[in-house]
């Protein structure tokens, strides 16, 4: 009996809803958006300084689109899984991925991706920028870049820095930095930030390349110190110590940028209304606040803005990555 009845209800549903559309004809049906919860996905740990900006951004969109926005955690692979979950969602934009620059470091370092890194995405907007920081310990005998340059020079292969791990922003970073200084250092890769700290407070590593968030305490604390950050201007929250570039390697930039995308296909009027709605959430006070204290200057783009810089990233760091012979393990 059940059998039966079911394609009958199904083609009732099915004849009363085409005679409701022939009634009101569905005019502006499609611009509806959000039409359920969005989910955001972030391919980095819980905790980090990507999946709090995520959350705090994920409450003020709520607030202002309706529906909620909620953050899932899917790391792995370098990014790789997160990535590969947004390319593969339908492309309606209720399913973002919020990254980092690893998104166009990782192309250079896997053989084979599951998406296509330059056509699987929309770009949503660029959020902002975050520098890293070349950090020594307090009582070390380096106290400028300048000082460690020197040294590197001098006695090639001898010093050793750390960084949270082959891949990471804060890997190229310093590779960018050997490369463009003619310096050659021995790269000492950790699982995570925590690891290297310990390891540079008891000696055992010369240097590190850190994000300012794992790092601030113990800059705070007296217990390291900060002789560069990598972005093209001095943090706000550290204003005396100086740029990379500052410190005599002209032209360098390698900060962290933090990004919103969908999947390739997402409607126009889909992207811009999330690119609106993004641009609203980070003018909000909570936002701005909270992500001061992750060292990210907010600079809400447009979508082309953040294609083209993804583009030329990743073209910038497969030359890096050739060049240092990198290879991921």
């Amino acid at each position: 009996m059940t059998h039966v009845n079911t394609p009958i209800a199904i083609n009732r549903r099915q004849i009363l809803w085409a005679g409701t559309a022939m009634v009101f004809p569905l005019v502006g049906v499609a611009q509806i958006f959000p039409a359920r919860p969005v989910r955001v996905i972030v391919p980095f740990p819980a905790g980090g300084g990507t999946d709090i900006i995520a959350r705090i951004l994920c409450q003020e969109m709520a607030k202002d689109l309706g529906q909620p926005f909620l953050v899932e955690n899917r790391p792995g692979a370098g990014t790789v899984i997160g990535n590969d979950f947004v390319s593969k969602s339908p492309p309606d934009g209720h399913t973002l991925l919020l990254t980092t620059s690893a998104f166009s470091i990782v192309p250079s370092l896997t053989a084979k991706l599951p998406y296509a890194s330059d056509s699987a995405f929309a770009p949503i907007a660029l959020l902002g920028r975050a520098p890293n920081m070349i950090v020594v310990k307090a009582d070390g005998r380096f106290k400028t870049l300048a000082d460690v340059l020197a040294y590197a020079k001098a006695n090639p292969g001898k010093l050793s820095y750390g960084s949270a791990g082959i891949g990471t922003s804060v890997h190229l970073a310093a590779e960018l930095l050997k490369n463009s200084a003619k310096i050659f250092m021995t790269h000492i890769p950790y699982r995570g930030a925590s690891p290297l700290i310990t390891d540079l407070l008891g000696g055992q590593v010369d240097m590190g390349f850190a994000t300012m968030p794992s790092i601030a305490p113990f800059l705070t604390s007296g217990k390291l110190r900060a002789i560069a950050v990598t972005s093209s201007d001095r943090a706000p929250t550290w204003p005396d110590v100086p740029t990379v570039a500052e410190s005599g390697i002209h032209g360098y930039q390698a900060d962290v940028w933090y990004g919103v995308f969908s999947s390739s296909g997402t409607p126009p009027d889909i992207v811009a209304q999330l690119n609106s709605a993004l641009k609203r959430a980070a003018q909000t006070e909570a936002f701005r606040k909270r992500v001061e204290a992750e060292g990210l200057a907010t600079s809400v783009s447009t979508p082309e803005k953040l294609g083209q810089l993804t583009h030329a990233d990743e073209l910038r760091w497969k030359k890096i990555v050739k060049a240092q012979g990198i290879t991921a393990k």
